[in-house]
């Protein structure tokens, strides 16, 4: 019998496959394509305090083996997603990953605690809508969007130390690819309370028009993702693993099972699946099969017989 159950902070994950925070919306498009409860979790569209309208301009240019974007967190505020849709949420057998995203300390402070008194009246009735806080301190193409505090470690701790002081739910930290040291910065995490960590956001890129000499962005930079980041992702992913026991959500270019299998191995607990869902909106379906035919041909019954072994 194959087990591809996986577990962070308690809460359980019925195989590793996450959509990842901006791929996926809030699950509803995606659930008209396939059976969405078969994964094993979903981080919604990354939240602000505030509604935001996203970044003016051009927004997505593809890469070799990637692709560039500047939507700039655009979301609806967290007082929409509470209202109009957390209550799908309700319905969903998944795991179920809020990413809150700020501009200041304040932003983070009060969003986590509209989202856990949210979740605290829900659960008093026997009902669940939200079961992780994803915290995005690292967000490269938003001028307020958290990169100021993904980068310096102490800088950092701040705001880890300040969501997690106001929220009771299981809470793990988004790094960027871009701290001055994400093996010191994902410890920090962990001594400061947070219940797990993912990695990595997106690499901070750029495309010049050469006819106008101009950016084609309107921030001039934009987050690079794929396949072409997936070798530093797995290295980071592997690099942090060996400086903390907590557990580790781990993404970047990942389109196989073969590269799902790569990031468990390099310590992560479950994945995140994110651009490959602009490539192949069946992906999440698809890749969990793939990963159940893999450990049928090696043989491996759990995936904690290979997780980390590197």
């Amino acid at each position: 019998m194959l087990n591809m159950a996986c577990e962070i902070a308690g809460v359980p994950f019925k195989n590793p496959i996450v959509m990842a925070s901006g791929t996926f919306g809030f699950g509803k498009e995606y659930a008209k394509l396939y059976d969405i409860n078969r994964l094993g979790g979903i981080s919604g569209k990354g939240l602000t305090l505030a509604p935001k309208a996203g970044n003016p301009g051009v927004r997505v240019w593809e890469t070799p083996s990637g692709m560039l974007n500047s939507v700039g967190l655009e979301n609806p505020g967290i007082e929409y997603f509470l209202k109009e849709e957390a209550p799908y949420w309700e319905i969903l057998d998944t795991a179920r990953i809020v990413n809150l995203g700020g501009g200041c300390m304040e932003d983070y402070r009060i969003g986590a605690e509209m989202i856990t008194a949210h979740e605290k009246k829900l659960r008093e009735v026997g009902r669940c809508s939200i079961d992780i806080i994803e915290l995005n301190i690292s967000c490269p193409n938003v001028k307020e969007g958290g990169i100021a505090y993904g980068v310096q470690t102490e800088t950092a701790r701040q705001v880890v130390r300040e969501v997690r002081q106001a929220t009771s739910l299981p809470l793990v930290v988004k790094l960027s690819p871009n701290a001055e040291n994400i093996a010191e910065m994902a410890y920090m995490c962990e001594i400061e309370g947070a219940d797990g960590v993912s990695l990595i956001n997106t690499i901070s890129g750029m495309k010049i028009d050469t006819r106008s000499r101009k950016s084609v962005f309107h921030n001039l930079y934009a987050g690079l993702s794929g396949p072409a980041i997936k070798p530093i992702a797995l290295r980071m992913v592997h690099q942090v693993a060996q400086h903390v026991k907590i557990p580790i959500m781990g993404m970047g270019g990942i389109t196989t099972a073969s590269d799902v299998i790569e990031f468990i191995m390099a310590g992560a607990s479950v994945i995140q699946i994110g651009t490959y869902n602009f490539m192949n909106p069946r992906a999440g379906e698809q890749m969990t099969e793939g990963i159940k035919k893999w450990m049928e041909q090696e043989k491996v019954s759990t995936l904690e017989e290979i997780r980390g072994i590197l």
